[in-house]
């Protein structure tokens, strides 16, 4: 009998990476079932996406309410009410003390492409200023803003022009945010003309880079910056947005309002959905046509992410990122005393991470992460790595987990670091 894998092998591209080779059959909030029956805890959460937990029950009722009246008609050819219903909800939610508007897309990457579309039709101008480690898809523009090049960038050519890049401050690597300020104004002296700059993108917190939350001295002064020289600052929430790190935006942290913001994973429930929302008069600068998609704002996308804003309103999602991130770190840092390879316990709310290194060497161990991680998933915890050097485990349960199956989590990672050790 040919295995699944074997099939998958034969079926999909080699391209399409795979963490593991659990062929998941149920699921539901925190917990996921494979085709042979085995348990396992989901501390990935679709990569953030179900915040609100797998098939959260009041997302699953309004999606099959959705579902009894129409499935498509094209935003653009037939209008719905939802749709225009979640746009205000948006515009109302995001930071800024100023008129907005949105629009709705498919997928995390395209809602980076359509910012950076939206930017340039609003300045005139066309280069963009990302920063290293970043991540912000697999289309050609956001594989060009991303600032790694392993997977993301091998073997497809040359990337679209006029995008740069600046280290984004890590201590840890010893990049501070005044090094990484200096940088950007090298930039501006030897590079680019910042009167040439569309737009200066970061995420809030990075995520593939390995989740090192920004400074917020550091986002007030990009925020000054873009100020003075006329650039618009996107904040990249496709991660970080909707509870996962205690607020409902990560910019929150910092009281800094960006002029736009892309979002997508969370917003859904685990139904595709992105979304752009900005400052109006920047919104409205691309002509009638210029966005859009024929399945951007999908009904039942629309209905899940109606349905995600009630639920982290109702059920307090918010602060209970908060209460779950304190009892992690408080976690981890107890495991720390047994393992010095832990270098590093970091992220706001429930976006949390641990960085490893060699104990000898003192250098990034992604032997020692991806050997962590492989431990837990025998002992039925799903994990993910991430950083530019692949020593980071960031953890994204849904915020919606159980006391017990968290707490039974704990005990499957701290048991996993030490035999790691061994």
């Amino acid at each position: 009998m040919t295995s699944l894998t074997d099939r998958k092998n034969a079926a999909i591209s080699r391209g399409v990476g795979m963490t593991t080779q659990i062929y998941a059959d149920r699921a539901e909030n925190s917990e996921i079932w494979d085709k042979e029956g085995n348990r396992y805890i989901d501390f990935a959460a679709g990569i953030a996406v179900v915040n609100t937990g797998h098939r959260h029950p009041r997302v699953i009722e309004a999606v099959k309410k959705q579902l009894d009246r129409f499935t498509h008609t094209c935003h653009q050819v037939v209008p719905y009410e939802n749709y225009v219903e979640l746009a205000e909800r948006l515009n109302a939610v995001l930071p800024g003390d100023f008129a907005k508007k949105t629009i709705f897309v498919t997928t995390g990457a395209e809602a980076v492409e359509n910012a950076v579309k939206i930017a340039r039709a609003a300045t005139g101008r066309q280069a963009v200023v990302a920063f290293g480690g970043g991540f912000h898809g697999r289309t050609f523009m956001g594989m060009a803003l991303t600032g790694k090049v392993v997977p993301y960038k091998v073997g497809f050519g040359a990337m679209p022009a006029d995008v740069f890049h600046v280290p984004f401050p890590v201590e840890l690597q010893g990049v501070s945010a005044e090094q990484s300020l200096a940088a950007l104004k090298r930039l501006f002296a030897a590079d680019v003309d910042p009167n040439r700059v569309a737009a200066i993108i970061i995420e809030p917190v990075q995520g593939e880079g390995g989740f090192y939350p920004v400074p917020t001295s550091f986002i007030k002064a990009i925020r000054e910056i873009c100020d003075q020289h006329g650039i618009l600052l996107i904040a990249d929430e496709v991660q970080t947005g909707f509870a996962r790190t205690g607020k409902l935006f990560a910019m929150e942290h910092h009281g800094v309002a960006a002029d736009l913001v892309t979002m997508a994973k969370g917003l859904g429930g685990g139904f595709p959905i992105a979304a752009v929302t900005g400052r109006a008069e920047v919104m409205d600068a691309p002509g009638p046509g210029g966005l859009g998609g024929t399945y951007a704002g999908n009904p039942m996308g629309v209905a899940a992410a109606h349905a995600v804003l009630d639920i982290i309103k109702d059920e307090k999602l918010c602060e209970r990122a908060e209460q779950l991130g304190g009892r992690l770190k408080q976690r981890l840092a107890a495991i720390a005393e047994q393992a010095p390879e832990i270098v590093d316990i970091r992220g706001p709310g429930f976006m949390n991470a641990v960085e490893f290194n060699d104990v000898k060497t003192n250098l990034p161990s992604a032997d020692f992460a991806n050997r962590v991680r492989l431990i837990a998933l025998e002992k039925g915890l799903i994990l993910l790595t991430c950083g530019v050097h692949g020593n980071v485990i960031r953890f994204l349960a849904p915020i919606t987990i159980q006391d017990e199956v968290f707490a039974e989590a704990m005990d499957i990672l701290e048991a996993s670091i030490l035999e790691a050790r061994a």
